[in-house]
Parts: structure tokens; C-alpha cells; sequence
């Protein structure tokens, strides 16, 4: 574990080639400006130190720097003032050093934002002039002075712009990347409600047409031999109830094989408490007598409201047909000024589908999810009086 640690300062700490090739080029100009004739023959220059080499160690300082200031800005900032500094102290010829720590200002004001990039242009600045001074005495060049100081800031001030502007790119492709993100996991989730939602359908209309079938072949059975009539009958509902179960099974696998280009094609099984006749049909044949109560007046629904209502009623009278073994099943619709409430109540054992207390089973979990998906209340267990209950409370918040 420390051997990787380690390791891993070392890497930290070698440049990268490109930082390498910077510093190496770096010093190759300022030894070549210095020993050509231009720098031999600069006119502040009276009688200039020849090249050795100090200047050729200093200028490997200047290159050493270079390459590190990506790591280490405020540390090369440092060593590259102090490098021009001491060149011009020696006396040494180069037109290119005092430029070299400009590369240092604009790196830490790049890196660290622009209070250290004034801190450093300030720190250039200041070395510029002492640099000025010991290089010219008491002769300074008119304006030389603030061409240097102008310079340092400018470093200062550019570095900070392209370090707001890479902060500013991070920013935006970190936020594009959220936003993609985010765009993804809403797909996944609606593609998982959409299949919670089919596999509802699915469920309540197959349950509710094969627990219907079961109950009219049975009849049929039962009365083939003795009255033909009322068996025919029976053979008839089963082929109504077929086609009709056949025909939303139909409607909700179109939903899975259409691709976006058919608008028009309807996502649910047309479902309404307007069909609440056909619903109580099969109970009536079934032998448990229905009662249906309307409080107040009737009106249209939301068509969210309007299906979920349908499919809950459906779905708790399929389970009063399978499970209750009841005589008589009473449905109350109250239309309240901002809900509808459902109740339904048979007189059968007190056990609903899943047992009991009636939580378990898919039925009453689809129940319970299409009422909580329209932030409405759903219960569901024995009454006090006896029998089993659903009931439901649904906001209607187009008419609150």
C-alpha cells in the first residue's frame, strides 16, 4: 500500500511531455537570445557578463519550472521571479527573461482563480522593477517601468479569464451530463410504469373475463342436460365475454408493438363507470345479486378518474364472484363535490382474495396503486357487519 502511494507521488510529480517540451523550449531561446548579437549588443547593456555556466544552470531552473508550473503554480512563480532577478543581477544579456515569469502569473491565475492571479501579477510586477533597477542603475529607460508592470497584469488577467472559462466549460458539460442523466433514469421509470400499468390492465381484464367465463361455463354444465335453453344461453355470454376480453387484451398489446406514429390509437381499454351494467351482468349470472346505489347526481369524470373507478369496481366484484361465496354484493357510488368515493360490500365469508385481511394478491395491489396514482385512499378488509369491503376515495380535481 505505501509502495503504491508512493508511486503514485512520483507520477504526480514527473511533467507530462508537453509541459517538458515547453520548458526545454523555453530555455533554448532565452540561452539563444542572450548569446546572439542582438543580446550581446542591447543598448541598457554597457558591458554584459558572457554566458557560463550559471546562466546556462539558471536557464535550467527557468526550463525545470516551466515544466512543473502545472503542479506547483505559486512554487514556480516563485523560482522563476527569483531566476529573472538574479540574471539581471549578474548581468547577464536577455531580452526573453523578464518575459519568462509572465508564463508563471498567467499559469496560477489560471489554476487558482483571480485573487492569487493579482497576487501574482502584483509578485511579477515587483521583481520587474527590481530587476529593471539592478539592470539599468540610475538610468531607467522612460516608460520601461510600466510597460513591465503593464504586462504582469495583463498575464494576471488573461490567465484568469481562461481559468473562468474552463471552470465555465466543466460547469456546463458536468450540467449536460446531469441533465442527460436525469433525462435517462425518467425514461427508465416511465418505461417501468408503462409496464406496471399494462401488466395491470392485463391482469384486471383477463381476470375478470376468465373468472366470468368460469362462472357461465359452470351454469352451462350444470344445466346442459336438464334445460338446454338456459345452457345455450350460458354458451352465449361465454362467447360475448370472450370477445370482449379478446378485443382489450388486443388493445393493450397494440399499445406494446406501436411505435409513436399511430396518435390515435387508444393506450387503454375503453373503460367507464357508464358500462357498469355490463360489469354486474356476470355477477348476475353468477348468482350473487347485485345492488348498485348512486348518491346525487351523476356527472362526466376526468377519463383517468373515470377508468381507474371502472377497473377498481371490476376488479372488486371479480374477487366478490372467486372468493367471497356471497349472496348479494352492494356498490355505492357517491359523487362529492371534489371526489368520488366507491364501496363495495358483499355479505360473504370476511376473507378477501389475499387471505383474511385482504392485502395480498395482485388484485388488490392494482386496486391500491390505481387509486394511489390518482392521490386517492384505498382500503380494503372485513366489516364490522359482516361481509368484505373495497373502498375507495378518489379527488376529482376538475370539478373541486
Amino acid at each position: 500500500m505505501q509502495t503504491s502511494k508512493a508511486l503514485g507521488t512520483v507520477r504526480r510529480a514527473v511533467p507530462n511531455l508537453a509541459d517538458s517540451v515547453a520548458g526545454l523550449g523555453v530555455a533554448v531561446l532565452v540561452l539563444v537570445a542572450a548569446g546572439s548579437r542582438a543580446g550581446a549588443r542591447l543598448p541598457w547593456i554597457d558591458d554584459p557578463r558572457p554566458l557560463d555556466a550559471a546562466a546556462v544552470g539558471l536557464a535550467g531552473v527557468a526550463a525545470g519550472a516551466v515544466a512543473l508550473r502545472r503542479r506547483y503554480p505559486r512554487a514556480v512563480l516563485a523560482v522563476l521571479n527569483a531566476a529573472a532577478l538574479v540574471w539581471s543581477a549578474a548581468g547577464y544579456p536577455g531580452p526573453l527573461v523578464p518575459l519568462v515569469p509572465l508564463i508563471a502569473c498567467y499559469t496560477l491565475a489560471s489554476l487558482r482563480g483571480w485573487r492569487w492571479g493579482l497576487a501574482g501579477a502584483t509578485v511579477t510586477a515587483l521583481t520587474a522593477m527590481a530587476s529593471i533597477r539592478l539592470a539599468f542603475g540610475a538610468g531607467v529607460p522612460a516608460g520601461i517601468t510600466g510597460s513591465a508592470m503593464w504586462m504582469a497584469l495583463t498575464a494576471g488577467a488573461a490567465g484568469t479569464a481562461v481559468g473562468y472559462n474552463r471552470a465555465l466549460l466543466v460547469a456546463t458539460r458536468a450540467q449536460l451530463a446531469r441533465e442527460a442523466q436525469t433525462r435517462e433514469e425518467q425514461s427508465r421509470r416511465r418505461v417501468v410504469e408503462e409496464r406496471l400499468r399494462i401488466a395491470r390492465e392485463l391482469h384486471d381484464v383477463l381476470g375478470h373475463t376468465m373468472a366470468s367465463i368460469s362462472v357461465q361455463a359452470g351454469v352451462g354444465i350444470h344445466l346442459i342436460a336438464t334445460r338446454p335453453a338456459q345452457a345455450v344461453e350460458a354458451l352465449s355470454t361465454i362467447k360475448r365475454i370472450s370477445d370482449q376480453g379478446l378485443t382489450d387484451v388486443k388493445t393493450i398489446l397494440g399499445i406494446l408493438r406501436a411505435d409513436g406514429d399511430e396518435p390515435d390509437r387508444p393506450r387503454t381499454p375503453r373503460g367507464g363507470l357508464n358500462q357498469l351494467d355490463a360489469l354486474l351482468e356476470p355477477v348476475r349470472a353468477a348468482g350473487v345479486r347485485p345492488e348498485l346505489n348512486v348518491h346525487h347526481d351523476a356527472r362526466p369524470l376526468p377519463a383517468a378518474v373515470d377508468l381507474a373507478a371502472y377497473r377498481i369496481i371490476q376488479e372488486a366484484l371479480t374477487n366478490v364472484v372467486r372468493h367471497a361465496d356471497a349472496r348479494t354484493v352492494r356498490l355505492d357510488l357517491r359523487y362529492e363535490p371534489a371526489q368520488l368515493v366507491i364501496q363495495i360490500r358483499d355479505d360473504g365469508s370476511a376473507s378477501g382474495p389475499g387471505g383474511a385481511d385482504g392485502k395480498d394478491g395482485h388484485g388488490m395491489s392494482g386496486m391500491r396503486e390505481r387509486a394511489a396514482a390518482l392521490s386517492g385512499r384505498f382500503t380494503a378488509g372485513p366489516h364490522p357487519d359482516g361481509g368484505f369491503q373495497v373502498r375507495c376515495v378518489i379527488p376529482t380535481p376538475e370539478q373541486a
